[in-house]
This record gives C-alpha cells, sequence and structure tokens, in this order.
C-alpha cells in the first residue's frame, strides 16, 4: 500500500507519518501542502490512499479530494482534521473514513483496517479483461460478461448521462465546456465546473468493476472515453450492414439474422436531444436495408415474407411511403380490398400527424383502385 499525506502543518505531517509506522507497512509516497501536491499529480496514479487535512488555506481539502479523485477515481480518502462539522460532507464525498486531531493510535489501526479491506473488495471487483465487455445501447443500457450481466449503479442522472455522451462519442477527446453545456446548458460556468467535476468522480467510481475495459481519461481540457476489449453492438451492427455480401438466394438469410439483431433504436429509453441524430441515423440504416430485403422478396413472388417485412418496416416508419404503398399493391394483388384501405388510412394519418400528405402518386392509385372497384390495379 501506497499513500500521500496532505496537510498545510508540517509537523501535522510528520505526526501523522510517524502513527503509521507504528502499526503499519504502509509506504508514505510523500508528505505535501495543498501547494506543494498540485506539483506531484503524476504520483496520484502510483498510490491507492491519501490521507488530507479539510482545514486549509485557500482550498479546502474537500475541494482538492474532489480533484485528486477526479484524477484517479480509485484513490481511497481519509480526512483528517480537528473540525467535527464536516463530517458530513466528508461523507457525502464517499471518503472512507474522518479521523479527528489529535490522532489516536487506536482509531488509526481502525481506518488501516478499513483501508485494507477496501482494497481487497477493489481488487475482487475488477472484471478481467480477457473476457469480453458487451455493451448494449439499444433500449436500455446494459452491460455483460459471458452472458452475465453487470449491474451497475449510478449515482446520479447526471452521471449517468455524462458516461452515455463520453460512450456516443467514445475515442473522442470532448472539451469540459462541451460537457457543460451539454449536462448543466442553463447553469452559469463557474458552477458548473464542480458540477462537472463531482459527476466526473461518480462516474469513475460506478466504472470501477469495469475499469480494465471502459476508463475515462484526462486530456488537457477535457475528456476521452477509453473502450477495450468490449463490443458496443449498434457500432458491431453496423459494421456487419456494411461487410455484407450482395443480396441474392444464398444470403438473403444471413441478411435477416443480422438485421434482427437490431432489437431496439439507439438509446431509445432516454430522452436526450444530443441522441436524436444518431439514433435517426441507425433507423434510417435499418430501413434501408429492410427494404431491400422485402424488395427482394416481393419481386422473388415471396409475397408473405415480403409482407412480413413490409410491415416491421410500416411498425418503425409509420411515415415510409415506399412500404405502405408496397402493402397496399400486395393486398389488391391478393384481393383484400379491406386491407388497401386500411393501409392507405394508417398512411394518411401517419403523414397527417407530420403535417404532410400522402404524395400524388399513390393517393392517384388509390383513386383508381377505388373507382374501378377491382384489385390488381397497377399505375
Amino acid at each position: 500500500m501506497k499513500a500521500i499525506l496532505i496537510d498545510d502543518e508540517p509537523l501535522a505531517l510528520e505526526y501523522l507519518e510517524l502513527q503509521i509506522k507504528k502499526i503499519s507497512t504502509m509506504k508514505v509516497a510523500g508528505k505535501f501542502t495543498h501547494f506543494e501536491v498540485q506539483k506531484h499529480i503524476n504520483l496520484l496514479n502510483e498510490i491507492q490512499i491519501a490521507f488530507l487535512d479539510i482545514e486549509m488555506p485557500q482550498t479546502s481539502g474537500i475541494e482538492l479530494a474532489t480533484q485528486l479523485l477526479e484524477i484517479n477515481s480509485s484513490l481511497i480518502v481519509v480526512f483528517v482534521t480537528g473540525y467535527q462539522e464536516y463530517a458530513i460532507q466528508a461523507f457525502e464525498l464517499n471518503a472512507l473514513d474522518y479521523i479527528m486531531k489529535p490522532i489516536q493510535l487506536d482509531r488509526l489501526r481502525k481506518t488501516l483496517q478499513r483501508i485494507e479491506e477496501k482494497l481487497q473488495m477493489q481488487a475482487s471487483d475488477v472484471c478481467s479483461a480477457q473476457n469480453l465487455l458487451e455493451i448494449n445501447v439499444s433500449g436500455e443500457l446494459s452491460l455483460s460478461i459471458n452472458d452475465e450481466e453487470m449491474k451497475l449503479k449510478w449515482r446520479t442522472s447526471k452521471s449517468l448521462e455524462l458516461f452515455l455522451y463520453l460512450l456516443h462519442n467514445f475515442g473522442k477527446f470532448i472539451h469540459k465546456t462541451e460537457l457543460m453545456e451539454i449536462l448543466w446548458p442553463e447553469m452559469e460556468e463557474e458552477k458548473a465546473f464542480p458540477q462537472l467535476y463531482t459527476a466526473i468522480y461518480h462516474t469513475r467510481k460506478t466504472l470501477h468493476p469495469v475499469r480494465e475495459h471502459i476508463s475515462i481519461k484526462n486530456v488537457s481540457g477535457g475528456y476521452k472515453l477509453v473502450v477495450q476489449n468490449s463490443l458496443i453492438n449498434v457500432v458491431e451492427w453496423e459494421k456487419a450492414i456494411q461487410s455484407l455480401p450482395s443480396l441474392h438466394s444464398t444470403t438473403i438469410r444471413e441478411y435477416e439474422k443480422i438485421m434482427h439483431l437490431y432489437k431496439e433504436p439507439y438509446l431509445h429509453n432516454y430522452d436526450y436531444i444530443w441522441v436524436e441524430g444518431e439514433r435517426h441515423r441507425l433507423e434510417q440504416l435499418w430501413i434501408k436495408m429492410a427494404s431491400r430485403i422485402a424488395d427482394w422478396y416481393e419481386s422473388n413472388l415471396e409475397l408473405e415474407r415480403a409482407e412480413s417485412w413490409y410491415l416491421k418496416i410500416c411498425a418503425q416508419a409509420p411515415e415510409d411511403e415506399h412500404a405502405h404503398f408496397s402493402l397496399m399493391k400486395l393486398y389488391a394483388g391478393f384481393q383484400y380490398g379491406i386491407l388497401v384501405d386500411h393501409q392507405y388510412n394508417i398512411l394518411k394519418e401517419a403523414l397527417e400527424n407530420l403535417d404532410l400528405s400522402v404524395s400524388p402518386v399513390i393517393q392517384e392509385w388509390y383513386k383508381l383502385y377505388r373507382n374501378k372497384g377491382k384489385a390488381g390495379t397497377e399505375i
């Protein structure tokens, strides 16, 4: 175990180190004042524990702990102070412990025992990077390894949205100001910064069990989500679509198999404005491929399969005129006049809800179909 000690009183730092050495083999990797620790930020990735005084000039220990946790979310924080009134704030930050000055050996011994237990728990929580993490973003977010779902608890709705936005842009640098505009658009920048740091901290804590697969990296002025040894279902689905061979009788089943992997729209259960563009793009890709399959079945006179796919398209995109019109002509061929009327009315209502009207070509076909009173009329 490695720890750093932070206090603005040099004598307090020496005393704390002495007390630790009396009862533990923990290595003190450094003793710093608030100003000195800023020069040794790289050390944070090598240590597991930070003992911080709370009452320090200019920056409180709680504010400093927030900054340190932003860099290393696994850091175990123990506050050391002579002021009891800070206890609530300390535990709101998920500090492991809160020790009152002057430090008593028995009390410190209990803290060190809790640290050891926490480190053992962290080690057992980490998922092996040898196993692929499956990230599902269809409908509602879920993560699983070997078909066993990882139960992640999000501290706040903002930490969940922060993660989803970073995942939406995984591998890309996202500036802090962009994140603040997305998450707190009405808030002044000065007030939004601490909110962002807290959300980053909570998000990293939530992702701790899968940190070998997903991690938030600090980049100058912002963050980047690194995803490794993982599969994101819609990304893999799109790759599979792009690698499909030409459509013919020997590949049509492969097309259908891949299309069935798209079970729900992208992040369908989340009402975020920034999701809408990508959700629409993926839906249009699905509709395009589904239309190709339906048209192929129709041209090869497998009309029941064609009908099934056109109905799926209408359910996914009620305003899609091509699918509705194709069904109307199929039903006319089957001499299902009632279904022709039904399909036309569904299309008309769907378009009216969007302040649109049925295209003149379809209107003219339907008018002639009704006037002639017989099935199978084609324009």
